[in-house]
């Protein structure tokens, strides 16, 4: 049986959280499913907040004029002792080279970065199709920032009543059964045009609370910021396993 060893390595200030997320400043309320929600993942994370970097500027604006503040806050994440890097907002893809080569520790900018491995895992002819909070300002620029072909389907909830305008409006209250319904309408509208979809991306971290309703509504396997860091995750803390040479079942 092995034993643990009395000796540890220091050098950091927090233990136990790897996953450092960088969050973008908001009140908006944060149910459980969301990113900002800590009761969200099964694992410890640490959260910094980008002072001064709100939903609508980075997801209609250009998240490059913010790249010192959220490399500032990065950096202070790392040295707080986390061993990676991720986002509450896909948009991020368009900083992600910057990030990673500005804070030597992996980074997970945008969910948007699983869509080549998503698409790699289909059958022939199946398309995966990404469902974002903002089909008008996610650009040809933000796919190829996060690898994603460029002949990638793109729907959104910007037709919506309430999804789209009160994350990027930073509302004070949000009425979650609306925002649920937006998704399922456009999740309707994917299924209604898209015969060839084969899996949904959902490149948006608030749309997480409402993903299981749309793996329902259309069969469909349906991946997010969830997902990616929970694979994230698994890669900087593996979990251990008791090992016994002698067990008989080895």
């Amino acid at each position: 049986m092995s034993t643990l060893s009395s000796t540890f390595g220091g050098g950091k200030t927090v233990y136990g959280a790897s996953v450092g997320i960088l969050m973008l400043e908001t009140r908006f309320p944060r149910i459980p499913g969301d990113m900002g929600n800590a009761l969200t993942w099964p694992f410890p994370v640490q959260y910094r907040v980008v002072r001064g970097a709100s939903p609508d500027k980075v997801v209609r604006g250009n998240p490059k004029d913010l790249l010192d503040i959220f490399v500032e806050a990065g950096q202070d994440l790392v040295a707080s002792g986390c061993d990676g890097i991720t986002t509450n907002c896909g948009f991020l893809a368009l900083v992600q080279d910057d990030l990673r080569a500005a804070l030597g520790v992996p980074v997970a900018t945008s969910s948007l970065m699983q869509v080549p491995m998503v698409q790699a895992l289909l059958p022939p002819g199946k398309k995966v199709v990404i469902l974002t909070i903002s089909k008008a300002t996610l650009s040809d620029a933000h796919l190829r920032a996060a690898n994603v072909p460029a002949d990638t389907l793109v729907y959104g909830t910007d037709g919506g009543t309430v999804f789209t305008r009160d994350i990027l409006g930073d509302a004070a209250e949000i009425d979650f059964a609306a925002c649920r319904q937006d998704m399922l309408d456009a999740a309707d509208e994917i299924m209604a045009n898209e015969p060839n979809v084969g899996a949904i991306v959902l490149e948006c971290t608030n749309m997480v609370p409402y993903a299981a309703d749309v793996r329902k509504r259309t069969g469909l396997p349906v991946y997010s910021i969830e997902s990616f860091v929970s694979w994230f995750q698994a890669g900087l803390m593996p979990r251990r396993y008791p090992l016994d040479l002698d067990d008989p079942r080895r």
